[in-house]
């Protein structure tokens, strides 16, 4: 599949979090959603095709989804940082985005602008959709491209390929995430594809079907 934007994925250590970047062809501006906990291989890699970010968005509030904020807000302190309001308190919380749970205490510098249903986000020539989505946490978001087909969700820790994201955090529930999955995602087109904060990306259609925790087997 041709995708409507360059794309580019960069996985972070210790857990696998997926970064994206995303810009159109010959552009030098772009999108950097939730920077993870390895920056430099973000930078590293802006650098390498000349790119400044337009904005950083973050999917939710959790360490390993911001953990890269600081560093980006550091070489572009003008870029705005965006994220969904009721996740918006996390970036300065070590409890709320668990980092104090593994003895880092991280945060992010506060947002710039919060997101909320129906909003639509644009900058660097790309407009997505703002859905809440929350169950894994409780601010979270997913952001849509629907300017192309299929569309492309940008999908956080909601919805992985045969699985879903976990819902045991202080403000995750379990019951609050599977209605997210089937009332916002699963009413997409069945070949729109989700790319996940972690892992492959897969399409609403096989979840639809397969995935044990929410299709429709369940």
């Amino acid at each position: 599949m041709k995708l409507p934007f360059q794309l580019k994925v960069i996985v972070s250590q210790p857990f696998g979090e997926n970064t994206y970047v995303i810009f159109t062809e010959d552009a030098s501006e772009c999108l950097v959603i939730d920077p993870g906990l390895e920056p430099e291989l973000i930078l590293d890699y802006l650098d390498e095709e000349q790119l400044e970010p337009a904005a950083i968005l973050n999917t939710h509030g959790h360490s390993d989804h911001i953990g890269g904020n600081a560093a980006l807000k550091e070489r572009w302190p003008e870029c705005p940082l965006v994220i969904g309001a009721g996740d918006a308190s996390k970036l300065t919380d070590p409890r709320g985005n668990l980092s104090a749970n593994y003895g880092l205490a991280l945060v992010s510098p506060p947002a710039d602008r919060l997101l909320h249903e129906g909003d639509v986000f644009e900058a660097a020539g790309i407009e997505l959709a703002v859905l809440e989505t929350p169950g894994h946490s409780a601010g979270h978001i997913v952001l849509v491209y629907k300017q192309s087909q299929p569309w492309l969700v940008f999908g956080g820790d909601v919805l992985f390929q045969g699985s879903i994201g976990r819902s045991d955090f202080p403000d995750g529930d379990f019951d609050t995430l599977s209605r997210s999955i089937r009332d916002k995602l699963f009413t997409m087109p069945d070949d729109t594809i989700v790319l996940p904060g972690h892992g492959s990306p897969t399409q609403i259609g096989f979840e639809k079907e397969h995935n044990p925790f929410v299709g429709r087997g369940v």
